[in-house]
């Protein structure tokens, strides 16, 4: 029974998983911290939003105060009833008052209107942001998938070439018995099993440390062992012009649109800094209720007015918000001219890498084929006593490299196909 139990637990915590690279994506955007940060921005950038367009909305306060005098004060009231009866003070020793006033903003200089506008402006950015980001969760998912994918097919070949490696040690220790075959070549052929043994290790490593980095990113235990569909990666990407990706890249590129939200924010700013020296003007209202025991009561004091406010200070100092929004805008001017660049460089330098790769490719192929029949030609000359093992051994593993090549360029290409549309703004559709 502890077996069982034991034999149970370990493979519920090494659960096996077909994953396709849509599927991939679909996790890792619905489990990747850095989406949920960049939705908190969102909700924060809308109530900025909401508190700019509240300010339009009247402001009301309420006051109250209980007071205790304890000693009688001196009241002397200037009317002519008071002057000349001759009364004594009336005792005081306290007083109850509340109030209640209303203001509502008719006109203070734009300041309103353009606070709203900008946090508007700031809105978008932020969804625009969010966007972005979103872009950068799908391209490195593709990234960790394929490295993934290339772990997991070295690991493939390396197990194949030491089995093959090991098969012919046996049979070079059989003849080494019956004295055909040196001693030396024995140990040469060994060595390179020995090795290979070491390549395995390197390569089952790497495939551990890509499956972990996979499971985090989609939101899996971290053991978990991912078996790959990969039916779409070896299809051939269909490359547009560079002038096509180049104008997608100016027009869809969500930082770029973000950029030009964050400057006309920047631009409103300046006209609410301009706002700060115009005069404020509120309707008013309120309402008064006192209760001075045995002296005073005071209700329905009911008040209805215009307030008018200005700061004449600003007259001859001089406006620094004005002069710091100025600067902003500069800022946001020339970060924005730099993305434009960056993506133009961009763009290039994505292109130029994947007619690179694809380049490579066939490179790489023929390099394989070139291999393959290198190894068979080697096999069938050592067999004949033409070469020594030493040109059989070194053929051997130039077809492992050229195996462990056409993979990993193969990758790399659809990789920087990707590259290019998440460059251009293209990745999501």
């Amino acid at each position: 029974m502890i077996l069982v139990s034991f034999t149970v637990s370990q493979a519920s915590a090494q659960e096996v998983k077909g994953l396709t690279l849509q599927r991939a994506i679909d996790l890792s955007l619905k489990n990747n911290k850095n989406l949920r940060i960049s939705n908190a921005k969102i909700e924060e950038a809308t109530a900025m939003l909401k508190e700019a367009a509240d300010r339009q909305l009247p402001d009301l306060s309420v006051s109250g105060s209980y007071l205790w005098l304890p000693v009688n004060p001196n009241i002397n009231l200037k009317t002519s009833s008071s002057s000349s009866g001759g009364g004594s003070s009336p005792s005081v020793h306290q007083a109850v008052y509340g109030m209640a006033n209303l203001s509502l903003p008719v006109y203070a200089g734009g300041k309103i209107k353009y606070g709203i506008e900008s946090a508007k402006y700031l809105e978008q950015a932020a969804k625009l942001d969010a966007d972005n980001d979103h872009d950068e969760v799908i391209f490195n998912t593709m990234k960790a998938y394929l490295n993934l994918f290339k772990s997991f097919q070295a690991v493939k070949l390396v197990k194949e070439n030491l089995q093959s490696s090991l098969s012919r040690d046996t049979n070079f220790i059989n003849l080494e018995k019956n004295g055909l075959l040196a001693k030396n070549d024995l140990l040469k052929a060994q060595l390179q099993t020995s090795n290979i043994e070491l390549s395995l290790m390197d390569v089952e490593n790497n495939n551990k440390l890509a499956m972990v980095n996979m499971n985090l990113m989609l939101g899996l235990p971290e053991n978990d062992t991912i078996m790959l569909d990969t039916s779409s990666i070896d299809k051939r990407q269909e490359l547009k012009n560079f002038s096509d990706y180049e104008t997608a890249a100016l027009q869809n590129r969500k930082d770029i649109q973000a950029a030009g939200f964050r400057k006309k924010a920047a631009s409103t700013a300046i006209k609410s800094a301009k706002a700060e020296t115009y005069p404020t003007v509120a309707l008013t209202g309120g309402y008064i209720a006192a209760d001075i025991p045995h002296f005073l009561t005071i209700t329905n004091a009911v008040n209805i007015g215009v307030g008018v406010k200005y700061n004449l200070a600003s007259l001859w100092k001089t406006n620094t918000k004005l002069q710091e929004a100025k600067a902003r805008e500069k800022q946001v001017i020339a970060g924005e001219e730099m993305l434009n660049d960056n993506v133009r460089f961009a763009i290039n330098q994505d292109y130029q890498n994947y007619l690179l790769s694809r380049k490579k490719i066939e490179v790489y192929e023929k390099a394989l084929e070139q291999a393959t029949e290198n190894y068979r030609i080697t096999n069938n000359k050592y067999a004949n006593s033409l070469v020594t093992l030493t040109d059989l051994l070194d053929a051997d593993v130039l077809k492992l490299q050229a195996q462990l090549n056409i993979i990993s360029v193969r990758a790399d290409a659809l990789l920087a196909y990707k590259k290019i549309l998440l460059t251009a703004g293209l990745l999501s559709n």
